[in-house]
């Protein structure tokens, strides 16, 4: 009479604790914040972390995977990778880069590095996407990039070996869709964090800068100089953008209209997102049209080559002279400066890599 009972319950236990410790049992993502580099916490907000993509092992995980896989473009020929290549922090050394079709852009691909700290939440050049998230949904279906279908993505990732089984592991299903896709890519895409150059570890007080560093980070302070960091920060912003947009003197007349495409307000002709002035050292060729090849001619456009428009910004104070009128000593020292902000260890980085 009480033998009976006593084994079912048995037999209840025991299937339930297999079921809990089964291979079929799903596990919760394991949460892996993102690691903030002290001059990040010391002198700015907090990073951007949407509330329904918070960033986990698995997640970090299964979007690395799909940034550097070609499944994700029409014919398995393009990745992420490609046109943000990690040992030029995540930017293309071609001016354009080339699509599936060999067609190419008329942009120069943006380096990916501090995506968190973007509180605008716009991105691109001309700020046409609002989030990480949404951002990555573009390449896949523009035609000159990935050129495919979300439809045809899907497809292809629910019927490979292994992705059902890691979007179970980081979203709890093994139903693929586009949203948890971009999801996966924001994640990995937001832990590739740039702070430890050599002005970095300076700034931490563990590195010395050369006299010619030093000069060159004057002259960038220097209203009667560079005059840079109105659109690109100092040593209180280590992101060295302020992420907003500027006509800075390119050109009189545009034949790409930049944020007045987003916006439709001609008075925005002609304006770009100022990119961050880390690692420089890398991500050449610069300039919204990799217009120019080096940093030298960089330098020379704010120092003598500005070009008048209707929509010039105010802070280009100096336009009727042409520029800021750099001597070669200075216009040196501020480029030994500017690659003192390049951090050698983020594009080393095996976490980074494919």
């Amino acid at each position: 009479m009480i033998r009976k009972p006593l084994i079912l319950i048995l037999l209840c236990i025991t299937f339930s604790c297999e079921e809990e410790s089964g291979s079929t049992a799903v596990s919760k993502p394991t949460p892996s914040p993102l690691q903030i580099p002290k001059l990040f916490s010391d002198n700015i907000l907090n990073p951007v972390i949407p509330i329904d993509n918070p960033q986990t092992v698995e997640g970090i995980a299964l979007g690395k995977k799909l940034f550097f896989d070609p499944i994700l473009s029409v014919d398995n020929s393009q990745s992420c990778a490609d046109c943000h290549a990690p040992e030029n922090a995540f930017t293309d050394s071609d001016r354009f880069s080339d699509g599936v079709d060999g067609i190419r852009g008329n942009r120069n691909s943006m380096p990916l590095f501090n995506l968190a700290w973007h509180y605008d939440e716009t991105f691109f050049w001309d700020g046409n996407t609002f989030s990480l998230e949404h951002q990555a949904f573009v390449p896949v279906t523009d035609p000159i990039e990935m050129k495919s279908s979300w439809v045809n993505v899907e497809q292809k990732l629910q019927q490979h070996s292994e992705y059902p089984k890691l979007f179970e592991q980081a979203f709890g299903t093994s139903t693929i869709d586009s949203t948890l896709v971009t999801k996966a890519i924001a994640q990995f895409e937001r832990t590739l964090i740039s702070a430890n150059s050599k002005f970095d570890k300076f700034l931490l007080g563990e590195t010395e800068l050369t006299p010619e560093e030093l000069n060159g980070f004057n002259v960038f302070m220097d209203e009667a100089r560079g005059d840079c960091f109105h659109c690109h920060g100092s040593e209180k912003n280590p992101l060295w953008t302020d992420n907003l947009f500027h006509n800075n003197g390119l050109d009189e007349t545009f034949t790409d209209l930049g944020l007045g495409v987003v916006t439709g307000n001609p008075a925005d002709n002609g304006k770009f997102r100022s990119p961050s002035l880390r690692n420089l050292k890398f991500t050449a060729p610069y300039m919204h049209d990799g217009r120019f090849a080096n940093i030298d001619e960089v330098i020379n456009h704010y120092s003598e080559g500005l070009k008048r428009s209707s929509t010039i910004d105010p802070l280009m104070k100096k336009i009727d002279q042409g520029g800021v009128g750099l001597t070669e000593k200075d216009k040196a020292d501020l480029k030994a400066f500017l690659l003192s902000l390049s951090d050698d260890e983020f594009v080393n980085n095996s976490a980074f890599g494919e």
